[in-house]
C-alpha cells in the first residue's frame, strides 16, 4: 500500500468513526434518523469518501435517478434482492443528495472503514447525477423520468438530459443503462449511449388519457424539435410517440408490460414496477421471486402508504410537482372516497416556487365535490387555486381552510366516514410533518 493509499485509508477510518459517533448521538437524542449529517461530517475528513466506499460494494452500485418514483423503485428492487439473500446498502430515508448517499454507505461500514455489502441501491436527485457518476461508477443506472420539478432550483428537462448523456457516455462499456422508453427525452438518451441499454415502458393502450394533460413537459422531438405525434399518452408526456419529420420513435421495452402486475395504486407505480423488474432480471433474479415481491410489496413512507388512525383508513400520496400531483389526483378521483387533505409547503426540500400548482389539473378534484381540507405554509395559495377550479357558483365542494396542520388532519378525519379512506396529498416536507403527527415518529 503506497503512501497516498495509506493516508486515504487512515482518513477513511477516522471519518467512519466520527460519522458513527454522530449517528449514535443524533439517534440517542431522537433528533432524527441521522441520514445526512454523518455523511456531511465524514466528507470533510475524507473528501474521497463516496469513491472509496462504493469501490468496496461487491456486486456493484445501482443508481436510480428521475423526478418521480425513485424511493418506491429503490425499495422494490431492494426488497427483491434481499429476498435472494443479498446484503444491501440503501438510502431508505430518501436522502438523495451527496451527504445522504454517503450516510447510507457509512451505515453499513465497520469502524475500520470496510463496507461488506453485495449491492448498494442509491436513489439520486436528478440534479446531482453528473457529480456522483464518476465516484460511484454504477453497474446499473435506472433513468425513471424527467419532469419539471422545483423551478427555483432546476433547469428544464432537456438541459438535465444533456448533462446526463454527456457524463454517462464516459462510463465503462459494461455499464447497463435502463431508461424509460415512454419518455421522449430519456428514450433519445438511451438511443445515443455507447453502453448496453435496456428499456422499460407501457404497452397498454387501454390506459391512455383522454387528452394530453396541461402539465406536460416534452412533447417535441429531442432530435429535430418538431412536434411529436402521440398515439396516446399515459401521463404527462409519457406515451407512444413518433416524430413525423426525422423518424425518431419510442424505443422497444425489454418486458411486455401487460404481463406484469403493479405495486400499489396509480398507473405511475406500473412504471416503478417495470423499472425494478427489468433491473432485477438483468441481475439474474428469477421471475418467480420478482413477482412474489411485487405482490407482497409494502409502500415506502408517504408513497401510497396506508395507515389506520382512530379506526379510520388514511392514505398518504406524496404530491410534489404537477405531474405527480395530477397522478395522485387521478387515484383520488377513481375512488369513491369524498374527503381529501391537501398540504402545500414552500420549504427548501419542496422548492420555494409554488407557481406549479397552477399547472395541476385541480378541476378534476373539485368537480367531484366532497370535502377538501387545505393546510400548509402556503394554504391560501392552494385555497385560491381550488376556488379558481370551480366552474359554477353552485359547486358542491366543501372547502375548509385550516392553517394549523394538526387541526387540519383532525378536521379531515372528522369528515371521513368510517367506511371511506382519507387521502392526504402533501408536498415533501409536509409529508414528513403529516407522518410525525399521525405516527408520533420522525423520519428525518
Amino acid at each position: 500500500m503506497g503512501k497516498i493509499q495509506f493516508i486515504d485509508r487512515l482518513r477513511l477510518g477516522f471519518a467512519v468513526s466520527v460519522a458513527k459517533s454522530v449517528t449514535f448521538i443524533v439517534q440517542f437524542l431522537r433528533l432524527g434518523a441521522a441520514s445526512v449529517l454523518p455523511g456531511a461530517i465524514a466528507r470533510r475528513i475524507q473528501p474521497r469518501l463516496l469513491e472509496l466506499l462504493s469501490q468496496q460494494v461487491k456486486n456493484g452500485v445501482i443508481l436510480i435517478a428521475g423526478t418521480n418514483g425513485k424511493t418506491t423503485t429503490a425499495l422494490l428492487l431492494c426488497t427483491i434482492l434481499e429476498r435472494k439473500g443479498y446484503r444491501i446498502a440503501h438510502n431508505s430515508t430518501g436522502a438523495n443528495l451527496e451527504n445522504g448517499l454517503m450516510s447510507a454507505l457509512l451505515e453499513s461500514t465497520n469502524l475500520l472503514g470496510t463496507l461488506d455489502v453485495d449491492y448498494a441501491i442509491l436513489e439520486v436527485d436528478e440534479n446531482i447525477v453528473p457529480r456522483v457518476l464518476t465516484p460511484l461508477q454504477p453497474r446499473i443506472i435506472l433513468c425513471l423520468n424527467l419532469f419539471r420539478d422545483q423551478l427555483d432550483r432546476y433547469g428544464e428537462v432537456d438541459t438535465i438530459s444533456k448533462r446526463w448523456t454527456k457524463v454517462i457516455s464516459t462510463l465503462p462499456a459494461e455499464t447497463v443503462v435502463i431508461p424509460n422508453a415512454d419518455d421522449p427525452t430519456l428514450s433519445n438518451l438511451g438511443q445515443q449511449l455507447p453502453q448496453r441499454v435496456l428499456f422499460f415502458g407501457l404497452n397498454e393502450p387501454e390506459h391512455y388519457l383522454e387528452a394530453i394533460p396541461h402539465a406536460v413537459d416534452s412533447i417535441y422531438c429531442p432530435r429535430c424539435g418538431h412536434s411529436l405525434d402521440y398515439k396516446g399518452v399515459y401521463l404527462s408526456h409519457l406515451g407512444d410517440f413518433t416524430c413525423p419529420k426525422c423518424g425518431f420513435a419510442k424505443s422497444k421495452a425489454t418486458l411486455e408490460s401487460s404481463e406484469w402486475s403493479q405495486i400499489l395504486v396509480g398507473l405511475y407505480n406500473k412504471y416503478n414496477t417495470l423499472a425494478a423488474a427489468t433491473a432485477a432480471i438483468e441481475l439474474g433474479v428469477d421471475q418467480a421471486t420478482i413477482r412474489d415481491s411485487i405482490n407482497n410489496f409494502q409502500a415506502a413512507f408517504g408513497r401510497a402508504e396506508d395507515l389506520v388512525i382512530n379506526g379510520k383508513r388514511v392514505r398518504i400520496l406524496l404530491s410534489k410537482n404537477p405531474v405527480g400531483t395530477n397522478e395522485t389526483i387521478r387515484v383520488v378521483t377513481e375512488s369513491t372516497d369524498k374527503t381529501t387533505l391537501l398540504v402545500l409547503n414552500d420549504r427548501t426540500p419542496d422548492g420555494t416556487d409554488v407557481s406549479w400548482i397552477w399547472d395541476v389539473d385541480t378541476e378534476k378534484l373539485v368537480e367531484r365535490g366532497g370535502t377538501l381540507v387545505v393546510s400548509g405554509d402556503r394554504v391560501y395559495d392552494l385555497a385560491l387555486r381550488l376556488r379558481y377550479s370551480e366552474k359554477s357558483l353552485q359547486s358542491k365542494l366543501n372547502l375548509i381552510v385550516e392553517e394549523d396542520l394538526r387541526q387540519a388532519i383532525a378536521t379531515a378525519l372528522e369528515h371521513t366516514p368510517e367506511n371511506e379512506t382519507l387521502h392526504i396529498l402533501p408536498t415533501y416536507s409536509a409529508m414528513l410533518e403529516v407522518r410525525e403527527i399521525l405516527t408520533g415518529r420522525k423520519i428525518l
